[in-house]
């Protein structure tokens, strides 16, 4: 992702882009999620290990929710990559299949892509890993909203 900017420029609008997220998105900033690359279209942010993200303290894996939160803010981060502008979305769908438990005491990547856009909807696949994606955690495929230019809630009148 993203190879053709210099690595301080990378690095620069990564900076950026965790700012802005974090102040659009409390929710994100309380679970430590940030940005780790970008591409047009897709995203691919970590969420780091902490213990008050545990399910089960026995087992030390994160939670099904920080993890579906993770894949559902990368997911969205793609969509907005794509349409190249911060624009309102809204997750319409977002399906998730659990493939294995987290491994305990990792942080976990995800990388998601928006494949397609219409008008209105945007449709996304997204994988979440510990150390690589070719052993997920999760897989998911999701379907968002793009609000029309200038609105933020559906059916609002400017």
């Amino acid at each position: 992702m993203s190879g053709e900017e210099p690595e301080n420029e990378h690095e620069a609008r990564l900076s950026r882009m965790n700012q802005g997220f974090a102040e659009v998105v409390p929710h994100n900033r309380a679970l430590g999620l940030r940005f780790v690359g970008y591409g047009e279209g897709e995203a691919s942010m970590l969420l780091p290990y902490d213990d008050k993200l545990v399910g089960n303290p026995e087992t030390g894996v994160l939670h099904g929710g920080a993890i579906s939160a993770l894949m559902d803010a990368t997911s969205g981060a793609a969509v907005i990559l794509k349409l190249g502008a911060p624009v309102a979305i809204a997750t319409l769908d977002l399906r998730i299949d659990y493939l294995r438990p987290s491994t305990p005491g990792q942080s976990v990547t995800c990388h998601a892509e928006c494949y397609k856009l219409t008008r209105s909807v945007a449709f996304v696949r997204a994988v979440a890993y510990n150390e690589s994606e070719s052993d997920p955690v999760a897989a998911a495929a999701g379907s968002f909203m793009i609000f029309e230019k200038g609105r933020t809630v559906p059916g609002e009148k400017q």
